[in-house]
């Protein structure tokens, strides 16, 4: 009898009990319980037809390869900052190619406005005097570097890799949450989401026809060769990382690794006659483009923080000789200045002459009276960010914040109201995942593709979803205990084939 009990419960349809609560939330599988969207349809019909016991095994056998790989990520919210494997979600998220193309679509244009923007305020300032954006929001920028005012970068580029970060709301729209222009991260594990899941569902892939993700490196590699400003010789490219201790110190090698390009700390890099060389067996070696993954206040101690060992000093100087590329450029952070995020649309319409086709969250600036009045008086309903913070710290969930928590943030408020913006509070859609236990339950996601720049956009057919796995939790982020999903873009609208198991 225990034998029979245990095989009954093995092969438990996997989403037989799944509540969508689509009355509450956008559901990305399911349009009514027991109703899977017309893409997801074989999907469900495999997974149905695995036992738990087979999911679970398939589960560790990812498990077991992250951790082999080293595919990692630094959890800062864990005592005493623990690095563990990133957290890996078996059900797959599904992107249908109209949707897709509607999120290529807008964000090409988006990413073209805030390069048009970034070249007007280190130029002419054109946008800052036609009073589209406020001055001293943009000069008043902790990310604004008057230090790179007047230089061009090669090609006129200066956001060469963006993610920005994409949800939907309760009637399944697509909106952008924030742009990240610095030094987005994430992109590797998109990369080995979609490996792990074609060893172990292999079958899944030949019923549909998903767009391949694959050649990310290489195309990265094509944008940081177009940048260089040695066209005449195969340019020399280099990827700078703040070294092992840093979070995301597995993708910088990783992507190194893919690109064939160097591994560099800004030990291993000097500038002399303002040109960057790179120490190594055989002698200095010309750098002509930087990837960096260093931030700009430590990228150079000569220029901004002289306590800086990460940087290289002098580099500031060979960038505005003309002599290295960097990618992204010095001084992008004041576009991903949440505070600037409010007036995107603006900055779209301005340069382009264009509606967004990709929509922003209403926001609300505390730096205006009237608006933080109503942060003021509505936080119990609202989401306050800071407005150059990360990784979802610096952040307030109003609705489930304890009242100490939010008179804290009102404090914090009113003695800075430039560091805040504030925004409703929104349903997030969820997507089931299946977690440890063996349980199945809707978790809240986002989607961040990635944007490459260089002749001009393009955008990967994929992207990285983040899943807050914790119950009830919005918090996707990796650095707080968030984890992913590989996501599926369709080459073609045709339905997925296969028997149904």
């Amino acid at each position: 009898m225990p034998n029979t009990i245990a095989s009954e419960r093995a092969f438990k349809p996997l989403f037989q009990t799944y509540d969508p609560e689509t009355s509450q939330f956008y559901d990305e599988i399911f349009a009514a319980r027991g109703i899977p969207r017309p893409h997801y349809r074989t999907l469900v019909e495999r997974f149905n037809c695995l036992g738990l016991e087979e999911l679970q095994v398939r589960r560790q056998a990812i498990n077991l390869s992250l951790l082999s790989q080293g595919v990692t990520f630094t959890v800062y919210s864990a005592r005493d900052d623990v690095e563990s494997i990133l957290p890996f979600d078996l059900i797959p998220r599904i992107i249908p190619a109209d949707e897709w193309r509607t999120i290529e679509r807008g964000l090409t244009q988006r990413i073209t406005a805030l390069n048009a923007f970034l070249h007007d305020i280190y130029h002419d300032q054109k946008i800052l005097r036609d009073g589209v954006v406020p001055t001293e929001l943009v000069l008043g920028s902790r990310h604004f570097r008057r230090e790179v005012i007047g230089i061009t970068p090669p090609g006129g580029v200066y956001i060469h890799v963006t993610g920005s970060d994409i949800i939907r709301d309760q009637a399944g729209d697509y909106l952008v949450l924030e742009d990240n222009l610095r030094s987005p991260s994430g992109v590797s594990y998109m990369l080995e989401n979609r490996q792990e899941m074609k060893r172990v569902f292999p079958g899944l892939f030949q019923d549909y026809a998903v767009r391949p993700v694959e050649e990310y490196p290489q195309d990265l590699l094509r944008v940081l060769q177009q940048v260089s400003p040695q066209q005449s010789r195969d340019p020399h490219i280099a990827l700078l990382t703040p070294g092992i201790f840093n979070s995301a110190y597995f993708e910088h090698s990783f992507l190194a690794r893919q690109m064939g390009i160097d591994l560099t700390e800004g030990r291993d890099l000097v500038v002399n006659d303002n040109r960057v060389y790179m120490r190594t067996t055989r002698g200095l070696q010309r750098v002509d483009v930087i990837y960096r993954r260093v931030d700009d206040e430590f990228i150079d101690p000569l220029a901004f923080r002289q306590d800086s060992i990460l940087g290289v000093s002098g580099l500031v100087n060979a960038y505005r000789a003309g002599n290295v590329a960097l990618a992204n450029a010095i001084g992008t952070g004041v576009a991903d200045d949440k505070i600037i995020y409010s007036f995107v649309p603006k900055i779209i319409r301005y340069y382009l002459a264009e509606e967004p086709v990709l929509r922003n969250l209403d926001t609300y600036l505390p730096v205006d009276a009237k608006d933080r009045g109503y942060v003021l008086d509505n936080l119990d309903k609202l989401v306050v960010k800071s407005a150059n913070e990360s990784g979802g710290y610096g952040m307030l969930i109003g609705p489930h914040a304890a009242a100490r928590e939010r008179e804290d943030f009102a404090r914090k408020i009113v003695a800075n109201p430039r560091n805040f913006i504030a925004q409703p509070t929104i349903a997030l859609s969820r997507h089931p995942s299946f977690l440890e236990t063996g349980e199945v339950y809707g978790c809240h996601v986002d989607l961040r593709p990635y944007v490459l720049y260089g002749k001009q956009a393009s955008i990967v057919p994929g992207a990285l979803t983040r899943v807050a796995l914790k119950r009830g939790s919005l918090v996707v982020n990796s650095s707080q205990g968030g984890g992913t999903k590989d996501t599926w873009v369709l080459d073609d609208e045709k339905p997925a084939g296969g028997s149904p198991c």
